[in-house]
Parts: structure tokens; C-alpha cells; sequence
């Protein structure tokens, strides 16, 4: 094609060239960045130079609405067709397709002449440089400048859309605030360059940890927020948050220094919880500072009885202390029976607490201020030499060795003094150590795990077998499985409550099972409640159960009852035959 000052269609219908469309042709040229004299329909007449080669496109067979991009067009077409008919310029902005990228242009359209066919004149300004602007602006507003994950501004925004979702479709959601443990000992000790690093490690392997759909903020030191849309039941929450805590379990190599963190994760779900973005993060915040002062390193899901008012809490710790005094707390034992015979082969031991007027107070209302105050290593104390009495009186009964299992709390575990009391319940009693399981939890034993080693190696020379209680549900990872001496896994309620209809929980039981098969390690299956799931698990393989079909959890005297009469499930008293708690 031909161009002088102005290229135009060999066949412009527009008749003979005149000195006034030179003129205009002349003026077309020199206005703004491009320029186009377009039909009222749109269709190419002429362009300047720049706009012909910034195009690259021939005149005539093509309209100008066709050069931008396809949500623009509509925008462009509106706005020729009202300049045409009513006279009066419109302004609209378009991306103009350029290659493989686009190019935002603000496009003034004006009346050359009057008449129902008159030409309409378009100048475009380039806006690319202006957005561009705009969106490192947004960007900046939007985004933590040193992780580039969403900020606050952005999570509320995001959150805002999934309750709008979910709302439609009625599938609830999860929200998980993710704290660091341990961060501000790198921040003091290395600096805050090196903090910098572990902060932005941290965000990649969370967001590569996470969904597409879901949405990874920073809101702000070491804590992130995790929005994941249809991630509301039990089981789920576990299975997302359990790869959550893995990631952040590997070491740290940052400039020469290998770092050992560990994550505190709070969950509050839609619309359990929560209906609003602000209560929904608030909730679980809440949720992972409890889980801070439970031990840390461990996932903790929202429960009323976090919110409670301060005063309650201190009036509560005082009673604590005087129950401790007066011998208010109890232990109660769950059967552990094997899934075969249905011989009860041991108990898992319970810490109860029946206030005089507040009644039985929940666990999980006393055990997290127990760990915040220190309190928990007393009762700890207590538990672990009660119980080493109790198997004693069991196995008279029985006129069998049978073994106790007793929770071990992550406070307890990092004690100086945890051996040592460990001895004194072994000795006091004349427990054989392999009557004794000890229950840590994955996160307990990866917050610092040469610490853990050392001490599950010493617990091994007593003799004492180590457990890990809700295997699957905090680090899920296999290694410490070959580096530490572990005897036992303890499958989660969670994974077995919806056995066996439930195909991915049935899977992930499967495997526990096939890997304890051939690390040679015993199995205990929580939470088992029909006559279904323990057929399902005895199928497989499954050592032993524990669940409300076997037996509640019960006072002594009661659990000494169901010995001494040789009792099973279909035989146990009525007070304490499955059910609801």
C-alpha cells in the first residue's frame, strides 16, 4: 500500500481527494498518537502513519472496533454510533491489539461534517504508560510489598467473593490464620535481612502448598491467612492444615544458617462460625493463638470457649489451682480393644474435672490454660503416676498384662524435669515400661526435633513405647516415621467417622495401614462408632480400636466392672454403652 502524509484506501467511496481533505487528511496526520477517519458505521477510511504501522492492518475491508480487544468493542461501537447521531464527541478507552501484548488508548470521536453519511474523525491518546501506573499503584495497595501475596485490602475483597459463593451454591468454606513459631528468635538472633528471606520462603511454600481457588495473604509480621473455598468439614480442615504445618517443617537454609520453624494454625469456617469476613478472621486469629498457648506447632479449629471473657479465665485458673488442692480432677479410662477378639487389651487415660458447682468442666476449656499457666505439668505429673497405679489394679482383675496409654502435652514433653517424673511413675508403681504407650502429637515432636529424638530415645531405654496420636492430621510427614522410635499410630476420628461410605478418608486409612504393615508398626483406630467401620478396619488389618461402639470413657471403678465381668460391646452396662456423649 501506498502512504505519503496520510494513507488512505485506494478505493475510499468518499469520491475525488479535494483541498479540504487534503487538509483534513493533513490534520489527521498530525493529531495525537493515531489517528483514523472511520465511516459512521466504523469501517476504515484513512489512518496517520503511526496508527497504519502501530495497527499493521490493510484499510477498507476492516472497522475500527475490530482492532481492539473483544471487551472493548462493545464500549467503541456505542460510542461511534452516538457521535454519529447525536454530534457531540465521545471519549471511551480501548485496548488496541498489538502483537502479543495490548495497548490501552483513550479515543476521542468527533463529527467531521453534518449529513447522514458524514466521517467521523477518532484521535487516540496512548494511555499504557497511565495504566501501567495505575495498576503498580493498585498493586501496591493490594499486595505485601515484601512476600507480593495479597495484603488485608485484598483478603477482605477475596473473602467477600467466596461468601457471595458460597451463599449461591451452599457450600461452606474455611478460613486459616498461619503464625510462625519461633520467628522472632531468627528477627533477634540473625537479623531482620535474613527474617526478610524466611518470611518470603515461608509465603512460596504455603502458596505452592494451597490451590489455585484458594488465596494466601500476608496480613502482617509472621502471620498469613488462608481462604479455601469448600474446605469446611472436619476431616478436610485437618488434611489442608496438616500440609500446611509440613511445609513449614523443613529446614530453613538461609545465607549459611539452617532454620527450624514450626506453624500455629487457627481455623474458623463458614457459616459455622462466622457469616462475615471480619468475625471469620477475628474467630481465627483466636483459634490460632490458642493453639500458640496449647503447645504450639499444632492446628486448633474456632470453639466458643476460646472467646471466653478474661475474668472468666482468671476465675477459672484460681479454681484450677484449688481443685489441684482438693483432689477435684479424675481420670477416666477408654477401652482400646482389639478389633478381631473385641478383648479389651488396654485404656486410654482421660483427664476430667468435676468442679463442686460448675459440674464436669470440658477438657478443652481447662487443658489450654493449663498449658499457658504451667499448670499442665503437675497434672501431667499426676496423670502419668495415677495411671502407672491403675493398669496394676486392672491387670489384677483381668489376671492379664493389659497397657495404659497417657497423653503427653507438648509442654510437658519440653520439660527438664519430664524424665525424671517418668521414673518416679515407673518406680512408685512397678509398671513394666512396655505397659506404658505415651500419646505426642506429629506437631509436638517437630517443633524441635533433636530435642525430640533425644528425649523418644531415652523414653525407649525405659522400655516405654511412643505413640503418635491423630497420625495424618498435623506434619504428615514419613520421614521422622524412620528417624524416631515410634511404635505406635493412632488413626484420627476424623478419618473414620464416615467409613466406610466415605472413599478418600477409607483411602487415607488404607494407606496408614499399609505403611505401619511394613514399618512393623501396631495401629489404633479412633472414634469408631458402628458395627461397619470396625468391620471395615478389621478387613484391613487394623490392630486395635477405640470408640464409643467399644466403650465410653469411664471411671475406674466402672472400667474395672467390664474386666472383671469379661464384657464386650454387646454386654457393656447401659451408662455406658455407645451413644452420644
Amino acid at each position: 500500500m501506498h502512504t505519503s502524509s496520510i494513507a488512505a484506501n485506494q478505493s475510499d467511496s468518499q469520491g475525488p481527494r479535494t483541498p479540504a481533505s487534503s487538509l483534513l487528511d493533513s490534520l489527521l496526520e498530525a493529531a495525537g498518537d493515531v489517528a483514523f477517519r472511520v465511516t459512521p458505521g466504523g469501517q476504515l477510511r484513512a489512518a496517520s502513519r503511526r496508527a497504519l504501522t502501530f495497527a499493521g492492518v490493510e484499510l477498507g475491508s476492516r472497522s475500527l472496533v475490530s482492532l481492539v480487544h473483544d471487551v472493548d468493542q462493545a464500549a467503541l461501537r456505542d460510542a461511534l454510533a452516538s457521535a454519529g447521531a447525536s454530534g457531540e464527541p465521545e471519549i471511551v478507552e480501548a485496548r488496541f491489539r498489538c502483537g502479543e501484548r495490548d495497548t490501552w488508548f483513550e479515543l476521542r470521536i468527533a463529527l467531521i461534517a453534518s449529513g447522514d453519511d458524514a466521517p467521523l474523525l477518532v484521535v487516540g491518546r496512548d494511555m499504557s504508560g497511565q495504566h501501567a501506573t495505575e495498576e503498580r499503584l493498585h498493586h501496591m495497595a493490594t499486595h505485601d510489598a515484601l512476600t507480593e501475596l495479597p495484603n488485608r485490602v485484598l483478603l477482605s475483597d477475596r473473602i467477600r467473593m467466596v461468601i457471595a459463593n458460597a451463599r449461591r451454591s451452599g457450600q461452606g468454606f474455611s478460613v486459616a490464620t498461619i503464625g510462625l513459631d519461633g520467628f522472632k528468635k531468627v528477627n533477634d538472633g540473625l537479623g531482620h535481612g535474613v527474617g526478610d528471606e524466611v518470611l518470603r520462603t515461608a509465603a512460596s511454600r504455603l502458596r505452592r502448598t494451597l490451590r489455585d481457588s484458594d488465596t494466601l495473604a500476608r496480613v502482617g509480621g509472621d502471620e498469613f491467612v488462608a481462604v479455601l473455598p469448600g474446605t469446611a468439614g472436619e476431616a478436610q480442615i485437618k488434611l489442608v492444615t496438616g500440609r500446611l504445618m509440613a511445609t513449614l517443617q523443613s529446614p530453613f537454609e538461609i545465607d549459611g544458617h539452617t532454620i527450624y520453624l514450626a506453624g500455629s494454625i487457627g481455623v474458623a469456617t463458614y457459616p459455622e462460625h462466622a457469616e462475615d469476613e471480619v468475625r471469620l478472621v477475628t474467630l481465627a486469629d483466636t483459634a490460632m493463638s490458642r493453639a500458640k498457648e496449647t503447645g504450639k506447632a499444632r492446628a486448633v479449629t474456632y470453639s466458643p470457649s476460646d472467646q471466653g471473657p478474661p475474668e472468666h479465665d482468671i476465675s477459672l485458673e484460681a479454681a484450677m489451682f484449688n481443685a489441684v488442692r482438693e483432689g477435684e480432677f479424675q481420670l477416666y479410662y477408654q477401652p482400646i480393644v482389639d478389633a478381631r477378639s473385641r478383648t479389651i487389651e488396654g485404656f486410654e487415660t482421660l483427664m476430667r474435672w468435676k468442679h463442686p458447682t460448675l459440674g464436669m468442666v470440658p477438657p478443652v476449656r481447662f487443658i489450654p490454660i493449663a498449658e499457658t499457666n504451667g499448670l499442665i505439668n503437675l497434672l501431667g505429673a499426676w496423670a502419668l503416676k495415677a495411671a502407672c497405679m491403675q493398669i496394676r489394679q486392672f491387670e489384677e482383675v483381668a489376671g492379664r498384662e493389659l497397657y495404659i496409654s497417657v497423653n503427653i502435652s507438648p509442654r510437658q514433653f519440653r520439660s527438664d524435669k519430664f524424665l525424671t517424673v517418668l521414673d518416679d511413675a515407673l518406680a512408685l508403681s512397678g509398671t513394666k515400661g512396655r505397659q506404658l504407650v505415651l500419646e505426642i502429637t506429629e506437631g509436638t515432636l517437630m517443633v524441635d526435633p533433636v530435642h525430640a529424638e533425644a528425649v523418644l530415645g531415652k523414653m525407649a531405654e525405659r522400655g516405654a513405647r511412643i505413640a503418635i496420636d491423630d497420625f495424618g492430621t498435623g506434619y504428615s510427614s514419613l520421614a521422622y516415621l524412620k528417624r524416631f522410635p515410634i511404635s505406635v499410630l493412632k488413626i484420627d476420628r476424623a478419618f473414620v467417622k464416615d467409613l466406610p461410605q466415605a472413599a478418600k478418608d477409607g483411602a487415607i486409612c488404607s494407606a496408614v495401614l499399609d505403611i505401619a504393615r511394613h514399618l512393623d508398626l501396631l495401629v489404633v483406630a479412633e472414634g469408631v462408632e458402628t458395627e461397619e467401620q470396625l468391620a471395615w478396619l478389621d478387613n484391613l488389618g487394623c490392630h486395635y480400636v477405640q470408640g464409643y461402639l467399644t466403650g465410653k470413657p469411664m471411671p475406674a471403678h466402672v472400667a474395672m466392672a467390664a474386666l472383671k465381668e469379661n464384657l464386650y460391646t454387646e454386654l457393656l452396662p447401659a451408662d455406658i454403652r455407645p451413644g452420644k456423649p
